[in-house]
């Protein structure tokens, strides 16, 4: 009796731990603004969507099509600013969901020995700092983790659990969820490792090939092609852009002049092994541990090569690549943990390692209350500088416009040149205008006018003309 309410009293204890976490990051999801550039123009293309009400054609600017990815993660932010209003923390909720969902699921991804411990690798996930962060971002990374999480999920279960259908349609239906998120990168992230594992141990290609897989790609077919064609329909180009540009030119050369809305993002070749070792402290140290002293094991265990396999095989891909950023890394967190628990039952010093690895969630906690913290978060977003604009005031930005100025003025700031700034120097309105620090002399078109600096940050200010 008494070892059973130890075994409960410690799994509540992780199950506590997790719920924490939850909270801190949905609270830091309310608080934080909307971050330039990335964030903020994902954020920007979901309001424009809900608020247009075109459920196809992605818009980076009204009117003006964006090519550069599907739209899963559009589709859920746009579906609960909808809901339940425009701010920052309904943008991120469906990520935060996902998250959620990959943090309860991972308990059923495999028999373990440890019964007393089914929450452990929900709590190690969700302590890797890629995946605390992404638990809170306007991205499309979450998304294909989380189709890249089911692939895995329900081939393992069709694997070993005597190649039932309903797997193998899951397993499709992964691919679509990561198709719609990303688009065919699913596949080069995906499918190479588990045949990889199928050939290792000689699966009977009979036992595969008497699955309903017909039916699972016509599954795969009816849930991700119609978007595609429908968007190529409305916006000629984009097929091209995107599977051409998108998924080979940018991969092979980080100074891509095609892109229209990226910037140049060259890493130095192999940066991606740096990506995935920072984004898995502390556990990754645990990994290599054993990896070393128990290479010959792993290799004839079936779960622990899946694993592996899973784990190793995105960064071999974008080794060569220097083309990339951290969130490409993010998919690789799930074998992470599952590995990690693997393993928990002989590690001895389980409290220093789940210690050190909630100090990252904690941080960025405190991060936010520092002065420090929030000096970097008010330089990265407009808004801010957007605050301090009168109401329905016409508001200008100089040579460009930021996505979280966009965003924050609901799309009514307008782009304006040099020319154009002497032009409205004439105008007896009066008007707010953001302009770079670099171009502060421009406002000498503007010296009959009266000027008021109404905020600024290290970048840029907001001025007022009367």
């Amino acid at each position: 009796m008494n070892l059973i309410l130890s075994k409960n009293k410690s799994s509540n204890k992780y199950l506590i731990a997790i719920f924490f976490l939850i909270i801190l990051r949905a609270y830091l999801n309310s608080v934080i603004p909307l971050m330039d550039k990335t964030e903020a123009r994902y954020a920007e293309i979901s309001r424009i969507m809900a608020e247009t009400n075109n459920w196809i054609v992605l818009q980076i600017d009204y009117g003006i099509p964006f090519w550069a990815k599907p739209p899963l993660s559009t589709w859920l932010s746009a579906s609960s600013i909808s809901l339940f209003g425009l701010n920052e923390f309904f943008l991120r909720l469906p990520y935060l969901i996902l998250s959620i969902f990959m943090i309860f699921l991972i308990t059923n991804f495999n028999k373990y020995s440890d019964k007393t411990s089914k929450f452990v690798p929900g709590l190690i996930l969700f302590s890797l700092p890629e995946f605390f962060l992404h638990a809170g971002v306007v991205s499309t990374d979450t998304c294909l983790s989380f189709g890249i999480f089911i692939i895995f999920f329900a081939f393992w279960k069709w694997v070993n659990e005597g190649f039932k259908k309903k797997w193998i349609y899951i397993f499709f239906i992964g691919l679509s969820i990561g198709i719609l998120s990303k688009g065919p990168i699913t596949l080069i992230l995906s499918i190479p490792p588990l045949l990889a594992w199928i050939i290792r141990f000689k699966i009977n290609p009979k036992l595969i090939l008497k699955t309903d897989l017909i039916f699972g790609f016509l599954l795969l077919l009816l849930l991700s092609s119609p978007w595609y064609y429908l968007n190529e329909k409305s916006s000629p180009g984009f097929i091209n852009y995107f599977i051409i540009g998108e998924h080979f030119q940018r991969f092979f050369d980080s100074n891509w002049l095609g892109d229209k809305y990226g910037f140049p993002k060259s890493q130095p070749i192999g940066i991606i092994w740096g990506f995935l070792f920072l984004s898995s402290i502390p556990w990754i140290f645990l990994i290599i541990k054993k990896t070393f002293s128990q290479i010959k094991f792993i290799w004839n265990d079936k779960w622990k090569l899946f694993l592996f396999f899973w784990l190793l095989w995105t960064p071999i891909f974008f080794t060569i690549s220097k083309s990339l950023i951290h969130p490409y890394i993010l998919p690789v967190m799930t074998p992470i943990a599952l590995l990690v628990f693997s393993w928990w039952p002989e590690l001895k010093n389980k409290k220093l390692y789940l210690s050190i690895a909630l100090i990252f969630p904690l941080l960025s906690f405190f991060f936010y209350f520092t002065a420090f913290g929030k000096t970097i978060i008010k330089n990265n977003t407009d808004k801010f500088i957007i605050e301090k604009s009168s109401p329905n005031e016409i508001i200008y930005s100089l040579k460009e416009k930021s996505y979280s100025s966009q965003f924050y003025t609901k799309g009514k700031i307008k782009t304006i040149d040099e020319k154009y700034l002497d032009s409205i120097g004439l105008l007896k309105e009066s008007f707010s205008i953001l302009i770079n620090h670099n171009d502060i002399e421009k406002l000498e078109a503007l010296k009959s006018k009266k000027i008021v600096l109404l905020s600024e940050n290290k970048k840029k200010g907001l001025y007022k003309i009367n």
